[in-house]
This record gives C-alpha cells, structure tokens and sequence, in this order.
C-alpha cells in the first residue's frame, strides 16, 4: 500500500515533467507485407526506477482519473508523429491509440475528437484509428454502438482489440461498428500446433470475413505462426517476430516491408 500511495503520487507530476513518453510497433498487411498502422503504446520514464511497464501504473492511473489527461495527449501526439511519417514517405500508415473503459465512458471522447481534428496541422481523420477492447465494447453494446458510430462518422477508424478472449457473441458482433478486428495474441499462440486452437482461429477468420471486416493477428512471435495465419488469410499481422514496441525513432529506422 505504502509502494502504490508512492506511485500515485509520483503519477501526478510525471505527465507534467514529461516523463510520458510513446513507443510504438508496426501492424503489416499479410499479403503485400507493407507497413499499414503503428501502434502507440503509452511508456512511463521513471527519473529513479528507469521503465516502468504499463501494467504497473495503468491501472493506477485509470482509478485517479490521470487517464484521461493521458489519453488526450495520447491522442495530440499522433498529430506530430503523421507529419514525422509524412517526411519519411510513410504518409500512408495509420497510427491507433488505444481507448481505455474511463476514456469510452467519460462522454468527452467524440467531442475531443472533433476538436482534435479541426486543428492546423491535424492529420486527416482517416489516419486515426481506434482501439477498443472486445471486453469493453460488449459491457454495454448499445452505448457502444452509439459512441463507436459517432468516431467513425469523423472519418476515423475503430478497432476491435483483443477478440476472441470469450466476450463476443456473433450477433452482437454483427451490430458493432467497426473497420477490422484484431485477434488476441492467446488464440493465435499454438494455431500451427494445436487442432483445436486452428478450428477456433478458422471460425473467427470466417466469421468475421463473412462481414467484411479484416483481421489482425497479435502476438506473432514465430514462423510456424506466421506461416498458418497467412495460409489461413489472415489479413494482417504484429507481433515479436517482425518488430518489438520501441521508441518512433527506433521504429523508424527499421521499419519496411515484411519479405513475403
């Protein structure tokens, strides 16, 4: 308790010190192998403790509230970093942020949004992508309709992260507006291993192909994986095997195209 009450603390003036910081990892389309989105994954630098994991302070910072100024300037960043891809002739990659259950629920996002993007400078709309949680999505699918309809009238696209964790029914699936969904990295761990594992992971592909939303492998970290998804179409892919999250200048020098 004595540890948490410390952090806390300290989580109250890291954002104004700028100790937040973005990494980001790479999501590649399957078949051409090209770059297609980033993700922006949120770091703490700790002056003492160096970096802090995000399972360590996220969770603190959703019950101080501290998650919605993050998940703002989470989302100012990706104005910055478009224009940084834009100079280095990857003006076609999307960044995604991921939406927290405080930020889903606090009744700002859409409104921010719409600022957000009236801005000079903003990218378009289309370079925005949202990522929600499976989880959170059908905690309350109708209010989820509602605000996830409202994102992508803006022009920017929705994510639905970590399916296939036991949340989604197909019906309710059907109703979700959405652009892709992405898998969760437990279904696609022992695809190329397991019968049943493949079964599962052959039945979402279908289902979700049958509405038209493409589908994003996580948590590939090898070959063999790599391998069945694209086999199996899979439409793209992330994971450990073609990229580790790491600061945009890092990620940037060593960002191409996947040899398929």
């Amino acid at each position: 308790m004595s540890e948490r009450e410390e952090m806390l603390a300290r989580l109250d003036l890291a954002m104004g010190a700028g100790e937040f910081e973005l990494f980001f990892q790479p999501q590649y389309d399957a078949r051409s192998g090209r770059p297609i989105v980033l993700e922006s994954l949120l770091r703490w630098r700790h002056p003492e403790r160096g970096l802090v994991p995000p399972v360590v302070f996220l969770a603190m910072c959703e019950d101080s509230g501290l998650i919605l100024p993050l998940g703002r300037w989470m989302l100012s960043e990706v104005r910055a970093y478009h224009a940084r891809l834009a100079e280095a002739d990857w003006s076609g990659i999307s960044i995604s942020v991921n939406i927290s259950e405080v930020q889903f629920q606090d009744g700002e996002l859409v409104d921010y949004l719409q600022r957000m993007l009236a801005q000079d400078a903003a990218p378009p709309a289309s370079a925005l992508e949202l990522e929600v949680q499976e989880s959170l999505v059908m905690k309350d699918p109708d209010e989820a309709i509602r605000v996830l309809s409202a994102v992508r009238a803006l022009g920017v696209k929705v994510a639905i992260d970590n399916f296939g964790t036991g949340y989604a029914s197909m019906a309710a699936l059907q109703r979700i507006p959405a652009d892709k969904i992405k898998l969760d990295g437990s279904v696609v761990r022992n695809v190329d291993q397991d019968a049943n594992s493949a079964a599962i992971c052959r039945s979402i592909l279908s289902l979700a192909h049958s509405l038209k939303l493409p589908v994003i492998a996580q948590g590939v970290e090898r070959m063999e994986q790599f391998e069945w998804l694209r086999a199996n179409d899979v439409d793209g892919l992330q994971g450990y095997l073609f990229a580790r999250p790491a600061p945009f200048d890092d990620m940037l020098r060593g960002l191409g195209a996947l040899p398929v």
